[in-house]
């Protein structure tokens, strides 16, 4: 009915929060805030898109490259069809919002957007959905990385959701203090390189040989890449890494070694031919060997068992030799290791990173400069938003 008010949308969060997502949501209202001159014409374009992508995915499967070239072209011509018939209305909207890693409070505007709903309307559950979804992930990082006073935190949680997914959560680890990310696609958005350990498979596959697959791992890995071994194959983290340490020692080395007597220290530290740490990811549901068997408290990658890994990797040298630990560790686990003195250097965090659920609400609350809102919403004026310009990715 060509109606068209100018409104004052407000984005909070449902409870206390880190904020994330604002960039991306700015993105997508620089790019989609606006309207199609002629909407039957750019659906019809849109479907024939469609189309050529299933026919792409046909000839993908059978490489026909030719083919494949042929419709790229043709997806290619529709799409500068259909961008002729948007009319762009980025500069008749005003933004206002906090920056990607500040802290917010339960129901504190995050983000404000002035203008004309017909324009931008349409986006607001994809705007609350990037947000909420960054925020969470970030929110439950900065939990731990508080917790862990200081120490690596190592964002392992790629591999439980799904993988298009992962450059949100990695682009929100890092910005709330994740010290790396586990895959590319994790680093992706921040522009730094994935990091991360050996793997169990990769032990499977020199039979159950801990002290084979590290050496593998070394000869293979880029020059600078820290060496994390994995020693909980066998289910004696100290026993593994003395075999681990002799038999690198004797690969990199050319000569013989005998624990508590030669130096390890040559290969101990960062790069190629060196071990940085190992990592200590004992199940649930197992006792380490040396853990002295008691209540439930000593399953797992409990505090006892990396005193006294460390204090029998001290006696034979091994001082400098970082122990990363993983496997059930969340902001409660890693507060009790802290507030109990845990010699350990590093915490890898995995799902308990994804359990965190913040939801964002947007609400209307002014229409044309007057009070219009739902019964208990209204307009907060928030001093901590900033002005967000028209070329804002420009900004310093």
């Amino acid at each position: 009915d060509n109606r068209h008010p100018r409104v004052y949308y407000q984005f909070f969060p449902r409870k206390d929060a880190v904020i994330c997502g604002i960039d991306e949501a700015l993105a997508i209202l620089k790019f989609c805030t606006g309207y199609y001159k002629d909407e039957e014409k750019a659906r019809e374009l849109f479907e024939e898109i469609l189309k050529l992508d299933k026919e792409m995915q046909a000839a993908s499967v059978e490489m026909d490259v030719q083919k494949i070239l042929e419709l790229t072209q043709k997806k290619w011509d529709l799409r500068l069809k259909l961008n002729d018939l948007w009319v762009d209305k980025w500069e008749e909207i005003e933004i206002h919002a906090l920056y990607d890693g500040e802290e917010a409070k339960e129901g504190e505007p995050i983000m404000t957007i002035e203008g004309d709903p017909t324009y931008f309307g349409y986006l607001e559950t994809v705007l609350l959905g990037v947000i909420a979804r960054a925020t969470s992930t970030a929110t439950a990082v900065k939990k731990v990385v508080k917790a862990a006073r200081g120490k690596p935190v190592l964002f392992f949680s790629a591999r439980f959701d799904h993988y298009w997914v992962q450059a949100t959560d990695g682009y929100a680890a890092l910005k709330a203090g994740a010290f790396g990310v586990s895959t590319d696609a994790n680093a992706d958005y921040w522009g730094v390189k994935s990091m991360g350990t050996m793997p169990h498979a990769l032990i499977a596959c020199y039979d159950g040989k801990t002290e084979d697959a590290a050496i593998a791992f070394d000869k293979h890995m880029e020059e600078d890449v820290n060496r994390i071994v994995l020693v909980d194959w066998d289910n004696d983290v100290i026993g593994t890494t003395f075999k681990v340490i002799e038999k690198f020692y004797e690969y990199v080395m050319k000569k013989p070694f005998k624990l508590g007597v030669t130096d390890p220290s040559p290969i101990i530290g960062p790069g190629k031919n060196k071990i940085w740490g190992v990592r200590f990811d004992t199940s649930g549901n197992l006792r380490d060997k040396s853990v002295v068997p008691k209540d439930e408290s000593s399953f797992g990658v409990c505090p006892e068992l990396v005193w006294r890994a460390r204090q029998e990797f001290d006696k034979v040298g091994l001082k400098d030799l970082k122990i990363v630990v993983s496997g059930g560790f969340d902001e409660k686990k890693i507060d009790l290791f802290e507030r109990l003195g845990v010699p350990a250097d590093a915490y890898g965090v995995g799902s308990r990173l994804l359990r965190e659920k913040v939801d964002i609400t947007a609400d209307i609350v002014e229409v044309n400069g007057r009070h219009c809102a739902k019964v208990g919403r209204y307009k907060i004026e928030n001093p901590r938003l900033k002005k967000v310009g028209k070329r804002y990715w420009e900004e310093e």
